[in-house]
């Protein structure tokens, strides 16, 4: 007999990845860069896709002016893995950060 099994929504996972990268000092805003109307023709900042028992991440960020982008990406792929991982109790098989503006 197998022990109680826990189904986790894509949503919660896109709330726990977009608060996880919140937290990174370098991070302004998860948005993909420019106008707002681009959203409807690229899509959410924040793309969660799951196989098998694995969950891969894609997300758009705008780093903060002045800010170390190689580290900002580096430790939001971090904290993302992290808090699925530990919080969620779910594999991490990829974490993709765009940085795709500054500021603003």
């Amino acid at each position: 007999m197998s022990g109680p099994v826990l189904s986790v929504g894509r949503g919660v996972i896109v709330e726990m990845a977009r608060l996880a990268a919140l937290e990174v000092p370098g991070v302004l805003r998860i948005a993909r860069a420019g106008p707002n109307w681009r959203t409807f023709f690229l899509g959410p900042a924040i793309v969660v896709r799951t196989h098998d028992d694995r969950v891969d991440i894609r997300m758009w960020v705008i780093a903060r002016p002045g800010a170390n982008l190689a580290s900002v990406g580096g430790d939001v792929r971090g904290a993302i893995a992290g808090s699925v991982e530990r919080l969620l109790g779910l594999h991490v098989g990829s974490v993709t950060v765009i940085v795709d503006g500054i500021g603003g």
